[in-house]
């Protein structure tokens, strides 16, 4: 431990990730094997999302509600050179998530939190502020859904031509003689997300043929506010609702390519671009300025 450089007149109330009350709590259901942290890591006091690709990886980052909350229970590991501490869950390590009770959370808002506030959180990050919404982005951009040309021989996908978009892992094809629900498990060769060979969670026979994916590219022209983000929602004309960023292409926050969970047709338009979610049912239940921690809690608040 290095030595103190600073002095605190009032001893923080907890660490970041505590519970804050004794109310009953509630966990999230996992199956066999579930949840453990994703392949960045999770940040325990944050909120979370449970990959929906494959059921049981967890990420401080996703489309529309998170799952659940990631309570500090010890289960860190140190692995950063001489650090003092850390509060990241390394990659493949067991989770619990809850989606209700009473925790310490940071506020990473600019504003200073008020009892009974509803938590707002933001899709890229799991960071939490209240009484208003992230910040989004408004962008010039096209969606084109994810159709190549191929064959599949066992678990072996041979894409030899791309039409539109680009094939991803985690995505559902479909297609005369495909069987309904196969996912793409890896890439093999090739070009990242065009032409070459890709491993399929089913075994099948299909001649060569048009091949539809799931997801969708769409890519940003220009930015006329904001950044953009792997879990920010999208809207605008012809958008489905509930489409979402999900990975980024070319683009890192600004103009390229980014993929989009619901594959569609999007002729070049304005995207109205949304960092953040209210949380239903999370309200504030103690005052905080930015960067202090603020108790939030499922619990009605009691404004007094």
């Amino acid at each position: 431990m290095g030595f103190p450089r600073q002095v605190n007149v009032q001893a923080a109330p907890a660490v970041l990730g505590d519970f804050c009350d004794s109310n009953p709590r509630a966990t999230v259901n996992a199956g066999q094997g579930a949840l453990v942290a994703g392949p960045n890591g999770v940040s325990v006091g944050f909120f979370a999302w449970v990959n929906p690709a494959d059921g049981r990886s967890v990420n401080n980052y996703g489309s529309g509600l998170p799952d659940g909350f990631v309570h500090r229970d010890q289960q860190a590991i140190i692995t950063a050179y001489l650090a003092d501490d850390t509060l990241t869950m390394s990659p493949g390590f067991p989770i619990t998530l809850f989606n209700a009770g009473g925790f310490w959370a940071r506020n990473d808002g600019s504003s200073t939190s008020a009892k009974g506030q509803a938590a707002y959180v933001n899709n890229s990050t799991g960071q939490v502020q209240f009484g208003s919404n992230w910040t989004g982005a408004s962008v010039t951009g096209s969606i084109a859904q994810d159709v190549v040309t191929g064959s599949i021989s066992g678990t072996t996908l041979t894409v030899t031509a791309v039409t539109t978009g680009q094939l991803n892992v985690g995505e559902t094809i479909s297609g005369t003689g495909v069987t309904s629900g196969t996912q793409i498990l890896s890439q093999l060769t090739g070009t990242a997300g065009g032409v070459g060979t890709y491993q399929l969670s089913a075994a099948q026979t299909v001649a060569s043929t048009t091949i539809t994916g799931s997801y969708g590219l769409m890519t940003v022209t220009a930015v006329a506010s904001g950044t953009l983000a792997v879990g920010d929602g999208i809207s605008g004309s012809g958008v489905t609702t509930g489409n979402s960023i999900i990975a980024l292409g070319t683009g890192t926050g600004g103009t390229g390519t980014y993929v989009v969970g619901i594959g569609q047709t999007v002729a070049s338009e304005t995207i109205t671009v949304a960092a953040g979610v209210q949380m239903p049912n999370w309200n504030a239940a103690s005052v905080g300025a930015p960067g202090e921690l603020v108790k939030i809690t499922t619990w009605p608040v009691v404004p007094y």
